[in-house]
């Protein structure tokens, strides 16, 4: 795989860099590999069948601007625009949006602070209303509303003097330039001021369980626990939509997942996919499109920081050394997954080769607790000023090979002196208010930590992002390094992708030395659709499969 910067590494000129940070320069290219055949057949003239997405995790979160896990993104993909969104390419298209702004097209001013958006006119909400300018400046005044528990203010903080021009132009002032924020606006889908904007209380607002988009597919219902149904469009915009019922339906139970989708109850598998142990079976189904897919999505060990147990760093590195991370891979993903050191995908531009290589020693382990304090007691569990090496690890229930995982962990713990319980949840409550607001010990969780494919991670390790101490973002683990912040806010102010890398290759550093979260592993994942299934295209630049399911459909038999 090769990353678009392979293009640009002649140190452009400021404004060069400025228009490539708006086309996507920094993108990662994910080839096409799934779900085409070598002859398509042509969607339908109108929306037609019905289409099942399983879902391991089950979507709760339905305004786009709370916080949310990736799950949820699937119904926003579905149901919510954002101005213009991210190829696999890493290239930026035009959504909501007539054109994605740039230098030369005068929709972002030579120095970066002057943005001018010119929209498309005719836009509907699913009620009918029409779309306008007024919606784009309600949604990002929304992002940072103190009383709105928004999930991002990264970006939209600086944005000044929104400006409605007319219903199909809106201009605003950055306080300062920030090269992330065409990748942010892509993840930022428009929601509608005149339902929204009269709610006292936007947090529990009935819009948030009954959404009005202007997306493909329209909200028709939701049974907690079970499913969720969506219905076609037809007044959409854009190319699509080409199914008539879309239904993302819930299966916490991965081997069910599977087995829903070798029986054909399941169309496409999306989060969490098949797992490895499935694989060699899964890609000689009849009638089934299965292959490996590289993710962004990094594994990782993380911890609560506030924790007693995990505020001496010697903890957390003799932990590092206790995981036997290639036996992981190798016994319980069948050797799919790539280790990692790195939050940031390997075939990222940004990404940092250099990093120390973790090593698998329990008597290095023993030895680091040892010159640290910690010292063995009665029950052979260390103990140190009072605080006993003991703490849960949490992830979603179902997941059996996270379970393996975390047996595995605790046997290897235990022989260093740490008491290691697991205590896992469903999805909903794993991912609620106990992982948002930092309510557990640790956990074995996977994220793709990047907006799109930009390497700002202002969102998960600012001091300002933990949601748990009333900050705006996804820092769970309640880390905190002022030099993290600093290096944050001055990669997000350079455009030139070499000078960029720097930055984002000394914090990779930093967390490497930190050790907030243990990194595992980069996502290989076993992906899988009916055959007949048209468009099921994998986007390494978005965080679910269901990102272009308008122009998805059933290929006639």
């Amino acid at each position: 795989m090769s990353n678009a910067n392979d293009t640009i590494l002649l140190k452009p000129t400021r404004r060069q860099a400025l228009t490539m940070m708006a086309l996507g320069a920094s993108g990662l290219i994910m080839p096409n590999i799934l779900g085409r055949g070598e002859a398509f057949a042509a969607p339908p003239a109108k929306p037609t069948g019905q289409l099942v997405i399983g879902f391991s995790q089950e979507p709760t979160v339905f305004n786009p601007h709370l916080i949310h896990i990736e799950v949820d993104e699937g119904i926003h993909f579905s149901v919510f625009d954002p101005l213009f969104t991210v190829t696999p390419e890493g290239k930026f298209t035009p959504s909501l949006a007539t054109e994605v702004p740039t230098v030369e097209n005068g929709g972002i001013s030579a120095d970066g602070l002057h943005w001018k958006i010119k929209l498309r006119d005719g836009v509907k909400w699913h009620d009918g209303t029409p779309f306008s300018a007024e919606d784009v400046k309600f949604t990002l005044e929304l992002m940072v509303d103190p009383n709105f528990r928004s999930w991002r203010k990264t970006g939209h903080e600086l944005v000044r003097d929104l400006t409605v021009v007319s219903p199909t132009e809106i201009t605003w002032r950055m306080e300062k330039p920030f090269a992330p924020y065409p990748s942010i606006l892509a993840m930022t889908f428009i929601v509608p001021k005149h339902i929204l904007g009269a709610e006292k209380d936007k947090n529990t607002a009935p819009f948030n369980n009954a959404p009005i988009g202007t997306g493909p597919f329209k909200w028709v219902e939701r049974v907690p626990g079970d499913h969720i149904t969506l219905a076609a469009n037809t007044d959409y915009f854009g190319t699509g939509p080409y199914l008539e019922t879309l239904v993302y339906k819930y299966v916490p139970d991965l081997t069910v997942l599977y087995t829903q989708f070798k029986t054909g109850d399941i169309d496409v598998v999306g989060l969490q996919w098949i797992t490895p142990d499935h694989y060699d079976e899964a890609k000689g189904l009849d009638g089934k499109a299965v292959a490996v897919v590289p993710a962004a999505t990094v594994e990782s060990v993380g911890f609560n920081m506030e924790k007693p147990q995990f505020k001496d760093p010697a903890v957390r590195e003799a932990l590092y050394y206790a995981i036997d991370k290639q036996t992981i891979i190798d016994a319980l993903y069948y050797g799919l997954p790539t280790p990692t050191e790195s939050y940031i995908p390997q075939q990222s531009f940004y990404y940092n080769p250099d990093l120390p290589k973790q090593e698998f020693s329990t008597d290095k382990a023993k030895k680091i607790l040892d010159d640290a304090g910690w010292k063995p007691g009665p029950d052979g569990i260390r103990v140190k000023d009072g605080v006993k090496l003991s703490f849960t690890n949490s992830t979603t229930a179902g997941n059996h090979i996270r379970e393996q995982v975390q047996q595995f962990m605790q046997q290897t713990f235990k022989d260093i002196g740490v008491e290691l319980t697991i205590s896992n949840l469903p999805p909903a409550v794993m991912w609620g208010d106990y992982w948002t607001m930092s309510k557990f010990d640790s956990v074995i969780v996977g994220i793709n930590f990047q907006t799109g494919s930009d390497p700002d991670t202002s969102d998960y390790f600012r001091s300002t992002a933990i949601t748990a101490k009333g900050g705006a973002g996804q820092n769970s683990w309640q880390y905190a390094n002022p030099e993290v912040d600093k290096l944050l806010a001055e990669g997000g102010q350079i455009f030139v992708p070499e000078e960029r890398k720097k930055v984002y290759q000394k914090i990779q550093e930093i967390m490497r030395h930190d050790l907030p979260f243990l990194p595992l592993f980069q996502y290989a994942t076993v992906r899988g659709h009916k055959v007949g299934v048209e468009n099921v295209t994998p986007n390494i630049n978005v965080r679910i499969d269901s990102w272009n399911v308008a122009t998805w459909y059933w290929a006639k038999a």
